[in-house]
């Protein structure tokens, strides 16, 4: 794995580490932020797949866009796209006046991004997830 590699895996553990740590907040959680940092992990992930296959990723945000590009040189590769579409429509529309996030809605913001993580993870050669992103 190149150093490009790990710097976006670097970034995105970043990304998983905030929103699962502002998930667990007892009172007054942004659930904003958590929806919005689990959809950045999960994009990184999948960028740096990307790039780990030798595919330069697309300047997106859409992670269904990601993973047409991802299935073109990782064919295996398979997330179901209604969860790759709420996940990244929850990581734009909460972000602005108008709607905000409530509990269950981040819960499943980080469950999906959890599951592309595990998934690129294993995809990437690591052989479990980290500690720290527990």
């Amino acid at each position: 794995m190149n150093a490009v590699v790990k710097e976006w895996v670097a970034k995105a553990e970043g990304d998983f580490a905030t929103a699962r740590r502002e998930s667990r907040v007892a009172r007054s959680a942004n659930y904003d932020a958590v929806c919005f940092h689990a959809q950045q992990g999960a994009e990184k992930y999948l960028k740096a797949l990307l790039i780990h296959l030798g595919c330069p990723p697309p300047k997106v945000h859409d992670l269904a866009e990601l993973q047409r590009a991802l299935i073109s040189v990782h064919p295996l590769w398979h997330w179901p796209v209604e969860d790759l579409r709420l996940l990244t429509m929850s990581a734009v529309a909460f972000r602005y006046p108008g709607e905000s996030a409530e509990r269950d809605e981040a819960k499943e913001a980080l469950r999906i991004a959890s599951g592309i993580r595990k998934l690129a993870r294993q995809a990437l050669g690591f052989a479990k997830p980290s500690r720290r992103a527990k």
